[in-house]
């Protein structure tokens, strides 16, 4: 029946952390998300303390290049091949690591940011993550800390003396403070951000469930708008979801081999 959804075209894809673990990064709440040992940043916390800040950069430029290096995997292909088939409407992704557009997916709404973008919070103004990394390592020299488990999004978990000697550096324009541009717990997704993804599912033929889990409201209001709309949504995870009540299917599987695996049922025979 999948394959069936999917030829008819206007499928809409959203993704989740789950689509990127074969890529080596951990989701938050599967099998590699069960290893977690620390608790996510919340907006709250980052903006209302320096020392916050400090520990989440610390962490963070470590843990960044981890996301930095990974590449796409056969599911992140598997994607972009549909849409260059023009089977896609749109990808709406939940995940930072832009494994999407590196995989040669266009037009991906990132729910969520990207980690390979910073912005300031007092001007807004927004720069590559790599002219970051260029200046906390020269903030840093001689820093030779050692991540010893990397989590979900791009944190590592480091000893604190390796933190409390770290040094962060601020908006070379005016001096604000700087953020991953992403959303972080506690934060929430800008409104025109949430539109456009709402507009996108409510013309989609199907709505296409990747690797999420479905647990926060972020993601899951998309598959119950399509719902409501009796837009078929179909769900591949491994493990249950929030979304499986409302879905037409769902199939508990890993991504890779599934997705490639459907890529071949829709390759014309000769």
């Amino acid at each position: 029946m999948l394959v069936d959804l999917v030829a008819d075209g206007d499928v809409v894809v959203l993704s989740g952390a789950g689509l990127s673990t074969e890529s080596g990064i951990p989701d938050y709440r599967g099998e590699t998300g069960r290893q977690r040992s620390a608790t996510p940043m919340t907006y709250q916390t980052f903006v209302g303390s320096e020392a916050a800040r400090r520990r989440y950069w610390a962490r963070s430029h470590l843990g960044w290049r981890h996301v930095a290096r990974a590449a796409p995997n056969d599911g992140h292909r598997a994607v972009a091949e549909f849409q260059r088939r023009g089977l896609l409407a749109g990808v709406i992704t939940q995940n930072v690591d832009g494994l999407h557009q590196d995989a040669g997916a266009r037009d991906v709404i990132e729910l969520h940011g990207s980690l390979d973008r910073v912005v300031c919070l007092a001007c807004g103004r927004r720069t590559p993550r790599e002219e970051l990394d260029e200046r906390l390592r020269a903030a840093n020299p001689g820093w030779d800390a050692e991540a010893s488990v990397i989590n979900p999004d791009g944190d590592a978990v480091l000893d604190d003396d390796r933190i409390d000697s770290f040094r962060t550096v601020d908006c070379r324009d005016c001096g604000g403070v700087l953020k991953p541009d992403v959303i972080f717990f506690g934060e929430n997704v800008p409104r025109p951000r949430v539109e456009d993804c709402y507009a996108l599912t409510e013309r989609a033929g199907t709505l296409l469930v990747l690797g999420s889990s479905l647990t926060v409201m972020s993601g899951y209001r998309f598959v119950r708008r399509a719902a409501e709309r009796s837009i078929p949504v179909a769900i591949v995870n491994q493990g249950v979801t929030r979304g499986d009540a409302e879905a037409l299917l769902t199939m508990d599987a890993p991504l890779g081999t599934t997705l490639t695996a459907l890529l071949a049922e829709l390759t014309p025979r000769p």
